[in-house]
């Protein structure tokens, strides 16, 4: 088990002399041998050895029977242990989520939390098993290429020693050393659908190949070198097609099927943190050869318009556009910071526009009868056929800060400044909103 361990973290470059480690203990098998393992090697590494132990308080006695075991294990192994105790099933209820997932989400919670107060490595016990149950489940629910990587080996500051070792090598390790650990009953229930794919699906699977977890690691690994090869080729397709305002579908429609399906991936993901499914892609990929608009989700909308894909939130998460207030010459606009040249006639920069409008004009959003002068053509139009030849997406226009008197506009957000309120220099920019 050792050298399986050992060779993992150097194929993976999980270690650095000198580093702290933070174990995640449950009192399992898994992370019971993890704890002893690095005990075993800290002086190899140098390491300083912590512990963590989060009490989800779901199982009563059970839960607490942990906690104690935990605790006693890591003085016979003089390690320190830090644990916390959270109501999880009083707060899933809470979140209106699953207590499992409420769980994950108070454990990593708590890690993260000792990462940044030691300066520490969470080393997290999931095994090859974990990555096959991983894999089988998201083949399951029908997963994109990035579901088939599995659980990857390391992630930022966490790290997973054993990921190569399957559940049969921690417990046969566990019997030659007389390693006790504890057993969570749910586990050994079918409840779960994880349970589920562990006693069932995955000893017919071992029948037909005893090394299957190990084939699964292999195989999840590959797909993480055609994940990571696809999101760099994605990325850089992206940055290609990017505009002011969103995606050039000509450009978008040129690339290979598989590209334009990761591009849409990332671009959901980074956007609205919303990781779109199949049917979802499919529809964007439409909207993008044909145009049209499509809800993806309750608060996101996907539009082709005009030859430019973009994303928008269908709710307006921006905030009431009222009254400024000037502070020097910044002024605080709703949810809108404005660096300006111009504020008011006792403004000393005031010659910087036309006398006519100085101490008239006001920040405000578009009205109906605006009307814009280009600075260079001196052509005078209505503002929204301005937005509109500007390509400016519709769902923002109404929300776009105006500078103006009665219908005259002499700047428009993400438009610039008219004729009106040209500066001394031509290249200068009047007003900036941060």
């Amino acid at each position: 088990m050792n050298n399986i361990v050992i060779s993992t973290i150097e194929k993976y470059s999980m270690l650095e002399i000198g580093d702290s480690i933070i174990v995640a203990l449950s009192g399992g098998a898994d992370s019971v041998s993890l704890l002893h393992i690095f005990v075993s090697i800290k002086d190899t590494y140098q390491l300083n050895v912590y512990a963590a132990h989060l009490n989800h308080n779901i199982r009563g006695q059970e839960a607490k029977r942990d906690e104690d075991y935990c605790r006693n294990i890591c003085e016979s192994l003089n390690v320190k242990l830090f644990i916390k105790s959270v109501d999880v099933p009083k707060l899933s209820k809470e979140q209106k989520i699953s207590e499992e997932l409420c769980g994950r989400n108070e454990r990593y919670k708590f890690f993260e939390e000792l990462s940044q107060s030691l300066n520490a490595k969470i080393a997290t016990a999931h095994t090859a098993s974990d990555n096959a149950e991983t894999l089988i489940f998201n083949l399951s629910r029908g997963s994109a290429l990035k579901g088939m990587t599995g659980i990857p080996p390391k992630r930022g500051n966490i790290i997973r020693p054993l990921i190569c070792a399957t559940r049969a090598d921690i417990e046969n390790y566990c019997k030659n050393r007389g390693i006790k650990f504890v057993t969570d009953s749910s586990n050994l229930s079918d409840d779960y659908t994880r349970n589920k794919i562990r006693h069932r699906i995955i000893p017919e699977l071992k029948s037909l190949n005893p090394q299957f977890e190990k084939a699964i690691c292999n195989l999840s690994e590959n797909f993480r070198e055609v994940s990571d090869f696809m999101n760099r080729e994605s990325e850089e397709a992206i940055d290609n097609c990017k505009l002011k305002f969103g995606y050039d579908c000509k450009k978008l429609i040129l690339l290979d099927r598989a590209v334009l399906k990761n591009c849409l991936v990332m671009m959901c993901r980074n956007f609205a943190d919303f990781i779109p499914e199949n049917k979802h892609i499919d529809l964007m990929i439409s909207i993008i050869e044909n145009g049209g608009s499509v809800n993806l989700n309750n608060s996101l909308l996907a539009i082709s318009k005009q030859g430019i894909f973009r994303l928008a939130l269908t709710e307006n998460n921006l905030c009431e556009i009222s009254d400024y207030l000037k502070i020097n010459n910044t002024l605080l606009f709703g949810n809108k910071i404005i660096n300006t040249v111009v504020i008011d006639a006792d403004n000393n920069n005031c010659n910087s526009i036309s006398s006519d409008y100085v101490g008239r004009a006001e920040f405000r959003t578009r009205r109906a009868g605006d009307k814009f002068t280009y600075r260079y053509r001196k052509v005078t139009k209505p503002l929204r056929k301005v937005l509109g030849e500007m390509k400016i997406p519709s769902e923002i226009r109404d929300n776009l800060l105006v500078l103006a008197v009665d219908s005259t506009v002499l700047w428009c957000e993400n438009v610039g400044v008219s004729a009106q309120a040209k500066n001394n220099s031509l290249d200068e920019i009047l007003i900036e909103v941060v």
